[in-house]
This record gives structure tokens, sequence and C-alpha cells, in this order.
């Protein structure tokens, strides 16, 4: 069916190339209409006006909203519920089709559901498009028909099904002249929706189309040694690319599509299969989300451990939050992601396994604080990996197995770089001391002018006695 008018509405997508929607729209329509709503069910449910995704969202907006303009069209911009906005603006346009990309939140669908039918109700038809992952919902099940609920086996499917045809990019420039001019709307100011800038400007971490595409040239020349670079926090060795991946900034074909030619060269690169891999589990946890909606409202993808007996003690999770527990790599961890809303992954493993099985602390409470902070929240990602870490999650680490945060911390940060980056009280321990400095000799922390207790804290917990309490625990609700 062809269209006189269609609208496309971008949410995380925020990007004017290789995206599914606007390549649709653009190819069966004669103008087309590109909306963006910043929208108040969504908005204001943030507690915290200090929001830098809100500000990466704002300045992605901006930049898509000049790309647009310089290709003879523009960016509608709205403030609003996109519930009723979205279906007001297409009447009120004359518009005979909306074209939007799948979101895969519980949240999200029932928005989508809600404008669908009040468009149909219009006689506007409502098409949506798979553009936030390679594969989505049944592409890849196993030979039974069923969802995979282990990685392994999904990945082997996921690579045995992918060719060129699933990464190859959708031509939107072909196209590009049915973009439709709108009328003038301008770019509400943060402080207008509600926000105030935060410390995303100091933090290197580039915006929009542009910012995707410099950080991924940037990485392209490091891939090769990411699966030996990676699990490193002091070091350049991950792509920093998750918070464009979140918001759609970058497309996930060209992505996959170089990570699967740089895998394929003679020599083979590891760096890029590790990091296709990481795709992988990217895809893996959306179809999780997808056939177990249930994981987003706090249950637990292994039912077994539904009620396990946290002790769930307040004063420890403040210490845990603040970064002040005395684990000097939990610590440091906690503290980037306070300061900067970005952690390592490595470390949101090592924090998360800290808070579950040293803490004894409930980890819906972590998942929770991670959504409110991370800049790339990912709601299928950010629920996936805390139940690997609390071995509650599909093809989780098992739940005896439970990490040592001053191995981890002498393991991927022995010079402690790192540490005395996030943790400066500590700057003037040795390479040695400073993955445990509650060990350190009274003279010696008198040298350095440390005082444990005081001006570094005393560990909340002891490691210990800590890990037989978390094996009780589990293995009273795994019989």
């Amino acid at each position: 069916m062809r269209y006189d008018k269609s609208l496309v509405w971008f949410r995380r997508d925020l990007r004017d190339y290789d995206h599914a929607a606007l390549y649709h729209a653009l190819k069966s329509s004669n103008k087309v209409l590109c909306v963006f709503v910043f929208d108040t069910d969504i908005l204001d449910q943030l507690n915290d006006k200090v929001d830098r995704r809100v500000e990466f969202i704002w300045e992605s907006v901006r930049e898509l909203k000049s790309a647009l303009q310089s290709k003879g069209g523009d960016l509608m911009i709205l403030h609003g519920s996109a519930r009723t906005l979205i279906p007001a603006i297409a009447l009120q346009a004359n518009i005979h089709g909306v074209f939007a990309n799948h979101d895969y939140e519980p949240k999200a669908i029932a928005r989508d559901t809600e404008v669908a039918a009040t468009l149909s109700k219009n006689n506007i038809a409502f098409h949506h498009f798979k553009d936030h992952v390679i594969f989505e919902k049944d592409e890849v099940l196993n030979l039974a028909g069923k969802p995979y609920g282990v990685f392994t086996p999904y990945k082997n499917a996921w690579l045995k099904k992918v060719n060129d045809f699933f990464v190859q990019p959708y031509p939107v420039d072909a196209y590009i002249h049915h973009l439709a001019q709108t009328s003038p709307t301008e770019l509400p100011s943060l402080e207008s929706l509600g926000f105030v800038r935060t410390n995303l400007a100091n933090m290197q971490l580039p915006t929009g189309m542009s910012g995707g595409l410099q950080l991924f040239s940037d990485f392209e020349n490091r891939m090769d040694k990411y699966k030996e670079a990676r699990d490193f926090p002091a070091i350049k060795g991950v792509s920093y690319l998750s918070v464009h991946l979140r918001f759609g900034t970058v497309s996930i074909r060209h992505l996959a599509r170089h990570a699967r030619s740089h895998a394929n060269t003679a020599p083979q690169s590891i760096g890029a299969e590790t990091w296709l891999n990481e795709l992988i589990w990217r895809d893996f946890y959306v179809q999780i989300l997808h056939h177990n909606p249930q994981v987003a409202f706090g249950k637990s993808f292994k039912t077994e451990f539904e009620r396990l007996a946290f002790l769930n003690n307040q004063a420890l999770f403040q210490a845990w939050r603040e970064g002040n527990t005395g684990y000097p790599l939990v610590d440091a961890a906690m503290r980037q992601l306070n300061q900067t809303g970005f952690m390592h992954n490595r470390l949101r493993m090592v924090a998360a396994s800290f808070l579950v099985k040293d803490l004894l602390i409930d980890w819906r409470w972590g998942e929770q604080y991670f959504a409110e902070k991370l800049i790339d929240f990912d709601l299928s990602a950010n629920n996936g990996g805390w139940q690997w870490a609390a071995s509650t999650g599909c093809d989780a680490q098992p739940w005896f197995r439970i990490f040592n945060p001053i191995t981890q911390s002498e393991r991927f940060d022995a010079q402690g770089k790192f540490i005395r980056k996030y943790v400066p009280e500590l700057a003037k321990c040795n390479d040695k001391e400073i993955h445990a400095p509650w060990l350190i000799a009274p003279l010696r922390l008198q040298e350095i002018n440390l005082v444990i207790g005081k001006n570094y804290p005393a560990p909340v917990v002891d490691h210990s006695s800590q890990r037989v309490k978390a094996l009780n625990l589990y293995k009273q609700q795994s019989k």
C-alpha cells in the first residue's frame, strides 16, 4: 500500500541512516513527517532531575533534527504523553500510516498497543519493524520450536542463521527526497523539560549519530585486542558504545556487520569474535524478556530462587551505593557509576556479586539502583546481568560460585590504577596494599596517613564468613 502522507515516530532509534521504520515509510509514502516525543509518561517517573540519559537524548535529538533539516525534512519535537500526542498529530496532519521500530519492554508494548488501537479507530495504520536487534522474538528457536534459555546453544543457532541479508543496511537515502517539512518546532531546553545539565560534557562521551560513529571508528582499531583487554577497567579495552546502542544512535546491523567481517578475516580475529558474542548476548537477553516478560516485574527466571531469604540490611545497602564498603574495587566501581553514569562490565559483575552474595541483599535492589544511575540502562540487559550475578537467571553464574572482591581486584586492577582514580584516599598505598588496605601494618598506615575507619572505611563485612552464609541461603532453596 502506498500512502500520500505518513509519520515516523522516533524513539530509541535516534539516527537518520540504516533505520528500518524510516526506510519503509519513505519507500511507501509521498511525504514523511518525522516526530519525536519527550514522553512525560517516562520522564515524570525519573525522580532525579540530574539525569545524564535525558541529556544524552536531548543532544542526540538536536543532532537528528539538524541532520533531517539538511536533507530537506525536519523533526517535529513534542513534549507530553506519547499515548495521546502521536494519535493527535497523526489525525491533525492527515496522516495515513504511522511507522515505528519495535520496543520490547512491557510498558512500551502496552503504550504501542494503546496507540495502535487509537489510530485504528481513525483508520490510520500502525506499522512497526525490527531495528534494535539482529534477531527478535521467535526468530531463533531450538529444534523443538522453543526459545533458548542457555546462551551457548542460542549463540550457535544465531551464528548459523545470520548471513549478509540480516546485517545489510536499509538504504534510507535512496528515498530521502520523500521527507516532508514540518511546522517549525523548537527543541525545548532541558530546563523546560524539568531537568538540569549534568557533567556529560566533561565525560568525553560523544553524543548523537556522529558520536556513535566516532566511538566505533576508534574501537574498530582496537577490536582485535578486545578479548584480552575487555576485563581491565584501567585500560581502554571496551567499545563504550552501550549507550549508543541503547538509544539507537548507532545501527546494530552496522556493528554486527563489521564484527563479522573482522572475525572472518585471516588470521581470524578472536577479539572481534568475542565482541560479536557480546552483541549476541544483547539479542539473547531481549528474547528472554520477550518470552519471559515476568522478569521485568521482579520475578526470578529460575522460580526455585524466587523467595531467597535475603537479609536486606539498609545500612549495608547505603554503604554499597555510596562506594564505602571498605573493599576498594567495589567502592571504585560504585563511585564510577555515581560520578559518570557508566560502569565497566567486569565491575558490574563484581559489584552485583558483592551486593547479593557478600551483603546478602536482594538483587532487585541493585537492579533498581543501576536502572536509576546507568546512562546505558537497558531493561533486558540490566535484568539479565543482575539475575546472572544472583544465580537466579538464565544461564546464570552457579549459586555456589562467589566472586572474591580481593582476588578480583588483584587480577583485574593489579596496579591499582582504577582504584586510585576513584578512591583517592588510597593513592599512597603500594600496588600490593591497595587491594586490602585494612591488612596494612600500623606503622605503614601512619606513614601513608591512612586511618582505616576514618578516612577510608573498614570492611563492612568479612568476605569469608559472608560467603558461608550465602551458600547456606542458596542451599536451602536449591533442595
